[in-house]
């Protein structure tokens, strides 16, 4: 089993890696996003819960998230929550089944952040791109999927998104084994981690059948 950790800010693209990673790998990869695994605040009055700071690395279960990839890791299937961000809690009745795979990947902006996860992990990818560019991803991002408005947007990049990249997310760019520039649109670096990933797996067959 191989584990690829892919970290970068929000908007810079990690999600289009993912995907590009995905299509080439079918059904051998599985892919873990952090975002399903913050905390659950449904015990909190609704406008505490708005007020909440998901960038910052408190507001993920690592514990929880560290567990579940050790036992995917161990060949145990495992229940993957559901959070909304609508409602800024977890559900109590919905999870996800997750079951092992040749590759499994961990996506998120804070994933580098964790010790005990980045240990587990066998490959660091962090996505880069301009400030600019991020910025216009997650105005249409929010916009468009998460009801957001412009000012609510604008508002929380400055208060939030800004901030938490340059104290957290960027400073965990030294863990990282290889930096995509660009985001996802560099073609180039997503044939190449891909072409590992298969000469890796590729190889693994080869000893399985040996």
């Amino acid at each position: 089993m191989l584990v690829i950790g892919i970290a970068g800010g929000s908007g810079s693209g990690k999600t289009t890696v993912v995907n590009a990673i995905v299509s080439q790998l079918k059904d051998r990869v599985v892919v873990i996003p952090q975002d399903s695994y913050y905390k659950d605040s449904s015990h909190l009055p609704l406008e505490e819960r708005q007020q909440i700071n998901f960038d910052h690395p408190d507001a993920i279960d690592f514990e929880l998230l560290s567990s579940q990839l050790a036992d995917l890791k161990l060949g145990k299937s495992v229940e993957q929550p559901v959070y909304s961000y609508i409602t800024c809690s977890r559900s109590k009745e919905e999870t996800i089944t997750v079951n092992p795979a040749d590759v499994i990947i961990i996506e998120g902006i804070l994933v580098f952040t964790c010790k005990e996860l980045r240990d587990q992990m066998d490959i660091k990818l962090f996505v880069d791109a301009d400030d600019d560019d991020r910025l216009m991803r997650v105005m249409a991002r929010d916009i468009i999927e998460r009801g957001k408005t412009v000012e609510t947007v604008i508002e929380r990049y400055t208060k939030t998104v800004k901030p938490m990249y340059l104290q957290f997310i960027e400073p965990s760019k030294r863990y990282a084994d290889i930096i995509i520039p660009q985001g996802g649109h560099n073609k180039v670096a997503i044939d190449v981690i891909s072409a590992t990933i298969e000469k890796y797996l590729g190889k693994k067959g080869s000893n399985s059948a040996e």
